[in-house]
């Protein structure tokens, strides 16, 4: 069902009913509809003294949404994406820098920008500025055809500035119709996802959650003993995290456990055994559930308790998704032979658009690949062996950071590692790594589990350890702000080896 016509039927069906919650602020299903109403009034209006058509084809009007985790972004998100409309997400926690170089190449119609409690529209082509509350008025939130642009999200570029991945309504729906039947999400399931709004995890939630009718609660800060507070308080059933903040909840529980969590979705990283342990303590009555996709692919596989969770295993294919791994031929390899994942469904995107720098997303045929290296086992599990462009070159040996990482997760007293390759004189670069660790961490351990699992080539010469790893706003490791550490010689990392 598509969004707009979800809120509406359920702001009808169900009005009372809590669709938002943000700090504090709830949202029903008819205060929502009539929130949303009222911001897209808002945008067509400004939207007409526009000076420049946006960067989509066909003149489709383009709003970004640069709120962040706001108590008014699900509002502004429906409004966004309503017919005629597609929304680009802009995270407000970039540097404004690189804030406004995306939003030089997309030329949005509107920019929807958080001030305060409340929201102001620019018009950046007009050099305006709004305040919502100086529109009066509401529109319908009418529903879009299949084929027009929905949502411009923007995942890293090998440049440096985000890359913008466009999505068509039809790939949306087909995608949130599946999530719905696979995740067995109802009205009665209660969502806390704590992430942030502008990257696809927690926006997914959202989406779904709105949908099938369901309660979401977010956050406009992760905090873990706060958001343990909110799941107890609020007796959450479902958690949608990525692997750090499961851990730090888990870290934070301290003997507590929160029997109303069903199930949690993980996704954005390969949990732990660690990781697993922790949490059947914290959340005793939880499945797990984790997934592995991509901006531009959508979901490619899903695991659960019962599959493979070894150190290169990230499931099997979603539910119409099929796999295949192909050579630098194009030919199909059999299963055992490591190649690029590519991706067949109807949930793969349209591709880059302004400032797609020419790596990541490629297609062949009805398949399409980000250049992800894996191999499909005799049971159709997928093993990703190194991320699209993470390859280090280390004395003429081709090594993905990946594979060790896996690794070096599986030495107990490890909460996290980045491995890397830093430049180096003869051997081009050399392998690296920063670790997280916990009270249980031996060095000996580390140094066994290497010998036995990497041949020689793809040994560490280099370790810190970092008792607090910088993290992005998406909860993944800060690789950037880790190499600059390592540059400077920061007092957080301590040498190892």
């Amino acid at each position: 069902m598509p969004l707009a016509e979800a809120i509406t039927r359920h702001a009808s069906e169900r009005p009372h009913c809590p669709a938002f919650r943000m700090e504090g602020r709830v949202f029903t299903f008819a205060e929502l509809a009539a929130e949303a109403g009222r911001i897209l009034h808002a945008i067509e209006r400004s939207a007409i003294e526009a000076r420049q058509p946006s960067v989509l084809a066909g003149g489709a009007r383009l709003i970004a949404i640069e709120t962040g985790n706001h108590p008014l972004f699900a509002a502004a998100f429906v409004a966004a994406t309503a017919a005629g409309n597609c929304a680009a997400l802009i995270d407000p926690h970039l540097p404004e820098a690189t804030r406004r170089r995306m939003k030089e190449q997309l030329r949005p119609d509107v920019v929807v920008r958080a001030e305060g409690e409340l929201l102001d529209l620019d018009v950046p082509s007009a050099g305006r500025t709004h305040s919502l509350d100086a529109f009066a008025g509401s529109s319908v939130i009418g529903v879009g055809d299949g084929a027009e642009p929905f949502l411009v999200v923007l995942t890293s570029g090998t440049t440096g500035d985000p890359k913008s991945i466009i999505r068509d309504r039809r790939s949306w729906r087909v995608s949130l119709e599946t999530g719905q039947r696979f995740f067995g999400l109802g009205p009665e399931t209660t969502t806390y996802a704590p992430g942030p709004l502008a990257h696809g995890l927690a926006l997914y939630a959202l989406a779904e959650c709105l949908t099938a009718g369901a309660e979401f609660i977010g956050a406009r800060h992760f905090e873990p003993r706060r958001a343990l507070d909110v799941i107890a308080s609020r007796r959450a059933q479902r958690l949608v995290l990525v692997p750090t903040m499961l851990r730090r909840l888990c870290e934070q529980a301290d003997g507590r456990e929160l029997r109303s969590v069903e199930k949690i979705t993980v996704a954005g990283a390969k949990l732990t055994p660690t990781d697993r342990q922790a949490a059947v303590h914290a959340f005793p009555a939880a499945e797990i559930v984790e997934y592995y996709g991509a901006s531009e692919l959508g979901f490619i596989t899903v695991s659960g308790a019962g599959d493979d969770h070894s150190a290169t295993a990230v499931g099997k294919a979603f539910p119409g998704v099929r796999l295949a791994i192909l050579d630098d031929r194009g030919r199909s390899l059999p299963p055992g032979e490591t190649g690029t994942i590519f991706v067949e469904s109807g949930l793969i995107s349209d591709g880059y658009i302004a400032g797609g720098d020419g790596v990541g997303f490629q297609r062949e045929g009805t398949l399409a690949t980000v250049g992800d290296v894996g191999f499909l086992s005799d049971d159709g599990t997928l093993h990703l062996i190194g991320r699209s462009g993470g390859m280090v070159l280390s004395g003429g040996n081709n090594v993905y950071p990946s594979e060790i990482e896996a690794v070096i997760l599986t030495v107990p007293g490890v909460s996290s590692v980045l491995v890397l390759g830093l430049d180096h004189p003869d051997l081009g670069q050399e392998l690296a790594a920063v670790i997280q660790p916990n009270g249980g961490f031996v060095r000996a351990a580390l140094e066994r589990q290497l010998a036995a699992a990497l041949p020689r080539y793809k040994h560490l010469r280099k370790i810190w350890l970092c008792r607090e790893m910088p993290m992005t706003a998406s909860g993944k490791i800060a690789a950037k702000e880790l190499r600059q550490w390592i540059a400077e010689e920061n007092g957080a990392l301590e040498r190892l080896i």
